[in-house]
């Protein structure tokens, strides 16, 4: 295999040229501000251009989920590319046929898969699948969509209008019309009185509500992270979706859930929403599907609402297309990838670790600043604040202080940023399944040294 691009410049030159020609993904202007330059990526491990190396608690963004530098992924890629380059899904190929069923398999149901390139991607299929199938099933009025605050679904126009976070979406309004948000079940800053039971039945009932306010014949779908990811780590109790969906199936609503985060053995299951027992109509995916390896997401659709374009008319298929969606390499790659998962028992993993880390850090549960911990298999939050009694949250300067500390003692952690105002205040964890235990209790070891130095 050929190694990586090989350059002849410095890297005072790399880093010139960086600050002259490229945007970065969501990040403040500033003219005299270097990026982290990425050199060499392996295990659990990044180094940078200047040769230093950081444990990556974050899976570069909550996708790298069996760890950098596998081989074998680049190489079944490579294979694949040299006997199929490209193949539109207006067609078919072999690795996207096998990754079919082999998501099936793993979602234990009967689903008709569409492929796309990203999370954003994913989701607009869903919405747009969501309002034909209404009004092919003779519902033509069914054309909103229920999200929470604090969720996010992408960057694209629609997708963001399902996003409930006011500062990813400020200056981009006015977006894809027809999107109502409710209050997420944050059961940390829930009405006191209330258990954390009651608060999340009261959660799940509010959208009922609001079914009722809009015109229960207008609403078309509920889409939900199973978990709130980069919102904020917020974590239903059980009886919250399983609500849900019985408020769902009561008004024909379709149920779909983005798993572009949570799925691929992130929360210690194969999808986040199993830990709750209940089952999507739609499921939107991606990040760990390819490990982050190669661009790739799909659409998962219950099969009885794909037997609902079959119709004769001009009008009945789904007029929408991804040029690089399902590409021949990506596919094979994820093949490949969900293989290292099921064999080196890495979901299984996610949930031990998920657990080692949680009773690890339960010593710095009493620090004034930490509010509280939360996490669902390899996926965890530590809110800050100001003041344990009152819950203010961690002003910007402790967040930029705790993640920098992190980083100056070689850890990348995140935090929400750009959510809602106010409340981006949650530390993110979430290292590669593959980590091993000693850089688990090294990631914990950095983190309760930052935290007791606050």
């Amino acid at each position: 295999m050929a190694e990586g691009l090989r350059t002849t410049r410095t890297t005072k030159e790399l880093l010139e040229l960086d600050r002259k020609y490229i945007w970065h993904h969501i990040s403040p202007y500033n003219d005299n501000a270097y990026p982290m330059v990425i050199k060499e990526t392996k295990g659990s491990c990044i180094t940078d251009i200047h040769g230093n190396k950081y444990l990556d608690g974050l899976s570069g963004l909550y996708c790298v989920n069996v760890g950098y530098g596998r081989e074998e992924l680049a190489q079944v890629a490579y294979e694949q590319l040299k006997q199929v380059s490209f193949a539109s899904m207006i067609n078919s190929h072999v690795p996207a046929i096998e990754l079919a069923n082999k998501l099936n398999e793993w979602l234990e149901d009967e689903y008709v898969i569409f492929f796309a390139n990203s999370g954003s991607d994913a989701n607009e299929t869903a919405f747009k699948v969501a309002r034909q199938y209404h009004e092919q099933t003779g519902n033509p009025n069914r054309f909103k969509f229920i999200s929470r605050y604090r969720g996010y679904h992408g960057s694209t126009m629609g997708a963001l209008a399902a996003t409930g976070q006011f500062q990813r979406k400020y200056k981009y309004e006015p977006l894809a019309p027809g999107f109502i948000h409710v209050q997420p079940p944050d059961s940390y800053r829930r009405p006191e009185g209330l258990s954390i039971e009651e608060f999340n039945l009261q959660c799940a009932r509010d959208i009922e509500t609001v079914i009722h306010r809009e015109g229960k014949e207008t609403i078309a779908g509920i889409i939900m992270e199973p978990a709130i990811t980069g919102g904020g780590a917020i974590i239903p109790h059980p009886i919250y979706l399983k609500t849900v969906q019985e408020i769902c199936g009561k008004y024909g609503i379709l149920l779909i859930f983005d798993e572009v985060i949570c799925g691929f053995g992130r929360t210690g299951k194969p999808f986040g929403h199993m830990h709750f027992g209940v089952k999507p109509d739609m499921i939107s995916m991606a990040k760990g599907l390819t490990s982050g390896y190669l661009p790739l997401s799909a659409t998962a659709v219950r099969k009885d609402i794909y037997e609902s374009f079959k119709g004769s008319n001009e009008y009945s298929h789904l007029r929408h297309v991804s040029t690089f969606g399902g590409n021949p390499a990506a596919c094979a790659l994820a093949l490949k990838n969900l293989e290292i998962i099921e064999n080196e028992n890495l979901i299984l993993r996610a949930q031990m670790l998920g657990e080692r880390l949680r009773e690890d850090l339960k010593s710095i549960e009493g620090h004034p600043n930490v509010g509280d911990i939360r996490n669902l298999g390899l996926f965890m939050g530590i809110e800050l604040v100001e003041n344990k009694e009152t819950k203010e949250p961690a002003s910007l300067e402790r967040m930029v202080k705790v993640v920098n500390m992190c980083r100056s003692k070689g850890l990348i952690v995140g935090k929400n940023s750009d959510t809602v105002p106010g409340l981006n205040n949650v530390i993110l964890l979430a290292p590669p399944l593959s980590i091993s235990d000693d850089e688990l209790q090294h990631l914990v070891t950095i983190v309760k040294d930052v935290i007791l130095e606050q």
